[in-house]
């Protein structure tokens, strides 16, 4: 499934999670915080942040301060993207 969204990342960008990098969620440890649930990585420029189950959302409030429409899990073995515009996986 796709969207209008996702037409500049049909190619792998920002390539894959690679194991001790970017392995935080990068709002929470500028706030000196480490607990969160699971890693997304925006499409459009590549910030890690976490997910909706974690305490802070971070993935979501970098979309709602940014408007970049597209990110994927940055979970190792993980594929999958998500817009935030159309709210479906894509």
């Amino acid at each position: 499934m796709s969207c209008d969204h996702t037409i500049e990342f049909e190619s792998p960008s920002w390539g894959e999670p690679r194991p001790g990098a970017d392995d935080e969620c990068q709002d929470c440890a500028e706030l000196g915080e480490n607990v969160w649930a699971h890693l997304r990585m925006c499409l459009t420029c590549g910030h890690v942040a976490c997910c909706d189950s974690s305490p802070h959302r971070h993935a979501t409030a970098h979309h709602d301060a940014t408007a970049h429409p597209v990110m994927r899990s940055y979970e190792p073995g993980e594929q999958w993207r998500w817009c935030f515009v159309d709210h479906r996986i894509v």
